[in-house]
This record gives structure tokens, sequence and C-alpha cells, in this order.
């Protein structure tokens, strides 16, 4: 179990998942305005309720965050290149994320106003998502020492 922290922290700490990680967070930060927009639309407009709204808006951005990862973050291990495999895959992967996202909401929809909790939602399952995409979905099988 020590080794494979010890492979997980030298692999985070290399220049390459340092780069990735950016280009996620800036695809993320698109996710984020379409997830906040179907939400707000599946909420506020459609008065679904709170949980279902926040499956469709998470299955919304899943679809947009998997096309933009894959072609621009993950673009050297896909080849730049869909597939509908490593879409189920990235979207079973994101269920976790999209499980703590809304854990997350429900919670602090207790304690503080919608679109707090949304945030803070968000900002949790970022770091779950990151993780399953780098070390499952669009994992490599070669050795990343050296690149940039």
């Amino acid at each position: 179990m020590q080794s494979i922290l010890l492979k997980i922290a030298d692999t985070w700490y290399r220049r390459t998942v340092l780069a990735k990680l950016f280009s996620f967070a800036s695809i993320g930060v698109v996710n984020v305005a379409v997830d906040i927009g179907a939400f707000t639309a599946a909420f506020h407009v459609l008065h679904l309720p709170l949980i279902l709204s926040n499956i469709v808006a998470w299955l919304i951005a899943v679809t947009g965050s998997y096309a933009m990862n894959s072609k621009i973050t993950f673009g050297r291990e896909t080849g730049g290149v869909l597939n509908l495999g490593k879409y189920l895959r990235f979207t079973a992967s994101g269920i976790l994320g999209m499980t703590v996202a809304t854990m997350v909401l429900v919670v602090l929809s207790q304690y503080s106003n919608v679109p707090i909790a949304k945030l803070a939602s968000i900002i949790a399952a970022f770091g779950v998502n990151f993780c399953m995409s780098h070390f499952l979905v669009f994992r490599t099988t070669e050795p990343e020492i050296g690149r940039i």
C-alpha cells in the first residue's frame, strides 16, 4: 500500500500532472458555467427537485467535459479521438464525483443558500473527478519521466 501511495505522490508532483491539472481546471471553469446554467434552468425554471436538477446538470456537463478533456487535457492518451468506451468509463467514474457533489449540496443547503452550496459541491467534486480521470480513465501505461 505504501508503494502505491508513493507512486501516486510521485506522479502527482510531476510537471505533466500539473499541466493536466491546470488544463482540467480550465475546462472545469467552462463546465461550471454549463453545470450552473443547466442546474438553474432545471431547478428554477422547470421546478425539478434539488437532487434531480443536480443530476440533469451533471449529465449535461459531464458530456462536454469528456469531449474537451479527450481532445485537450488527455489528448496525448486518447490521440484526440472520442471513444464510446472511454466516454462510458469517464461517465461511470464521474458518478463518484457527482455523489460527492450531491452530498455536499444537500448538506450545505441546510446551512447556507443553494447557490453557495452548489459552488461548494463543484469544488469538492473537482478533486475527485481529476483523480479519477488521471489515474483511471485516461491513464497511460508509458512512464511520464522527463515529459513537460
